[in-house]
């Protein structure tokens, strides 16, 4: 799922670095411009049909690493 709120690769990575290894360095190879340096989902269906998020993407990724953390 997603919110529809744009959020750059960099702005990805950086929450689930802040999360996992805050101490990590973060490198980009600007020089291999691959893709679009961001994403959004369409959740126009999604809202279309009454659905709006109840869990930041934050709260998700931490949630989803400490239930991994359990798991191991």
């Amino acid at each position: 799922m997603g919110t529809g709120v744009d959020l750059t690769i960099r702005e990805l990575a950086e929450t689930v670095r802040d999360l996992v290894h805050p101490e990590a360095e973060l490198v980009f190879d600007t020089s291999r411009p691959d893709g679009m340096p961001r994403k959004v989902l369409d959740v126009s269906r999604l809202t279309d049909l009454g659905w709006t998020a109840t869990t930041s993407l934050a709260e998700g990724l931490a949630d989803t690493y400490r239930w991994y953390l359990g798991g191991r």
